[in-house]
């Protein structure tokens, strides 16, 4: 084979894309203390600089409790930097630079993607600083269980990911970062925190107050088809069902059922858990929310009051 070849349009979107994240991904070292050895270590994991002042975006579970670290760049600069505020919930945290930075990744839209897309990630797994794999997205809107919680609509991808890709940048083939790596599901799966409107008022907050405020309704749901005789009435297909209410919460004091299919909130439609979710901020709580469900093949209005979400 020809050195001079030209490379074929897949090996150009990929290199072009490594070519232009790589050194805005920075490798992560994160004190931690071992407290059943009693002894300090490390924890290692990525971040993506987002802002020309010197801001990253990484996973919540990168920084843990940790209130500092260090952040390696790949020109072989470093910087050590401070957690500005961690967001289990989405497994999102905000940190600041304390020195130069390079230039900001371009954030994206997670919500324009398709299934099949290409993507690239850019991390730095096991300790390997700069390292660049490629797939597609094999699946969007997934439910990952994560140390207690569920983190809702994540990417799944199969491009490659390793511990230490953790807080690393998932881009598109412009270079704009559309996920925060966040976990490997399996051989061949890989999760990532999108990069949409939700997670830019997430990261906002962090940036502001160092916490996210959300509002708590106390609800289970899955998405839930409308009745066929009502679907041509209301122009809606699907809603999301009341698996479960929980006892004394906001929603059971409005008087929701499980087996109730929410169809609007606040006079928006609601079809998956996105939907529900970017409504459940801080202006959210202690304020009348009309809700309307479908129940027994009927229309029912009620009010909730959502009251604030309390971090366990």
């Amino acid at each position: 084979m020809e050195s001079s070849r030209p490379l074929d349009a897949y090996s150009q979107i990929v290199t072009g894309v490594a070519e232009r994240l790589t050194p805005k991904v920075a490798s992560l070292r994160v004190p931690r203390a071992d407290q059943r050895q009693g002894r300090a270590g490390e924890s290692l994991g990525s971040g993506v600089v987002f802002t020309g002042d010197g801001f990253l975006l990484t996973n919540a579970h990168v920084v843990g409790r940790s209130t500092n670290g260090t952040a390696e760049f790949s020109d072989g600069t470093s910087a050590p930097f401070r957690v500005v505020g961690a967001d289990p919930l989405s497994d999102l945290a905000v940190l600041r630079a304390d020195g130069p930075t390079p230039e900001p990744a371009e954030l994206g839209e997670a919500d324009t993607l398709k299934v099949g897309q290409l993507v690239v990630a850019v991390g730095n797994p096991l300790g390997l600083a700069g390292s660049v794999t490629a797939g597609v997205v094999s699946a969007l809107g997934r439910s990952l269980p994560a140390r207690g919680r569920v983190i809702e609509d994540v990417i799944q991808t199969d491009a490659a990911l390793n511990p230490g890709n953790s807080g690393g940048a998932l881009a598109d083939a412009e270079a704009r970062v559309v996920g925060i790596n966040t976990a490997v599901a399996g051989v061949g799966l890989g999760m990532a925190v999108p990069v949409n409107d939700t997670t830019r008022r997430i990261i906002s907050a962090l940036m502001r107050d160092g916490r996210v405020r959300r509002a708590y309704l106390g609800l289970a749901m899955i998405p839930g088809p409308v009745p066929a005789q009502w679907r041509e009435r209301i122009g809606r297909q699907k809603g999301l069902l009341v698996a479960q209410v929980v006892a004394n919460g906001p929603a059971a004091k409005a008087g929701l059922r499980q087996g109730d299919l929410l169809l609007t909130v606040a006079g928006k439609p609601v079809a998956v858990s996105q939907d529900l979710q970017r409504l459940m901020f801080d202006e959210a709580i202690g304020r009348p929310l009309p809700i309307t469900v479908m129940r027994n093949g009927a229309l029912v209005d009620v009010i909730a009051e959502p009251s604030e979400l309390v971090a366990a």
